[in-house]
């Protein structure tokens, strides 16, 4: 190392290290009935338009496509149910990211954490409003989303009872062909079906681009479950409030201030890297 060398490493200022912690942010089942659900989506939508509109003609002797196809679509429809149920049970036994706070905008801060993120996705706000789990806004889409399962689920059950005649079934979603006829349930289904993949196209893109912005691992999080995040971050998120010895801050304030710290602490170097060496005299 020279001369000029050695002055700039002595004048220059120690940027300190931040702390980034790793957290198991979704559980195992938040993750397989990810997966379960999109994929049965998938069958479901490919098996029901082909139930609304058959696109394969079956030339075999002997064949049943369309038993085939309508047996499939009931099957992958049963695991979407049990999909679904294993949510619902989660949304109380889960972890703070999980449980079902995380999807209602209760309070304040809540309200506010969503605009700010609509504000972002309109080009009026330039950072968006981080969390450790989901962000206010996605939590209230989920809800909307969830809801849409629900009805997906009731339609799609009072139609196979309408085929089966099943008295359990009809115990339970029995009442619903009262309210709604079943030619107006068929076109509900169906048109929920492309709301979700609406979502779907949405949720690429969104996942895509926080994982960009935030640079957490939020894309690979979905297979892994862990994010890597600050730990003053993690500490500021709403839902790690409860733990003892960490700030009570806004989220979306303390990712701020981390990335101002940062810049801040590039500039500060840089500054130090280009003054000129200096030497004392004897």
């Amino acid at each position: 190392m020279n001369a000029a060398a050695r002055s700039v490493a002595q004048t220059a200022v120690p940027v300190p290290a931040e702390k980034i912690v790793r957290v198991y942010v979704w559980q195992w089942p938040v993750r397989i009935v990810h997966w379960v659900i999109f994929l049965s989506i998938g069958v479901l939508s490919f098996t029901g338009y082909y139930l609304y509109d058959p696109f394969i003609i079956s030339r075999g002797h002997g064949a049943f496509l369309m038993g085939t196809v309508r047996f499939i679509h009931e099957v992958s429809g049963f695991v979407f149910l049990a999909a679904f149920l294993v949510r619902a049970y989660w949304f109380f036994k889960g972890n703070r990211w999980a449980r079902w706070r995380q999807f209602l905008l209760i309070g304040r801060e809540q309200w506010r954490g969503a605009l700010n993120m609509l504000r972002y996705y309109l080009f009026l706000r330039r950072e968006p409003e981080s969390r450790v789990g989901h962000n206010p806004l996605a939590g209230a889409t989920y809800t909307v989303v969830y809801t849409l399962v629900v009805i997906e689920i009731l339609t799609g059950l009072a139609l196979f009872n309408h085929a089966l005649h099943s008295s359990v079934l009809g115990f339970f979603i029995g009442w619903l062909p009262w309210l709604i006829s079943v030619q107006y349930l068929r076109e509900i289904h169906f048109f929920v079906m492309f709301i979700f993949w609406a979502f779907f196209i949405h949720h690429i893109y969104s996942a895509w681009l926080m994982g960009i912005e935030e640079r957490s691992g939020l894309v690979g999080s979905i297979f892994s479950g862990y994010k890597v995040l600050p730990a003053d971050f993690v500490a500021a998120d709403p839902a790690s409030r409860r733990a003892k010895g960490f700030p009570v801050v806004g989220p979306g304030w303390a990712y701020r201030r981390l990335r101002r710290k940062a810049t801040a602490e590039k500039k500060a170097s840089a500054v130090s890297a280009s003054m000129p060496q200096t030497k004392s005299s004897d």
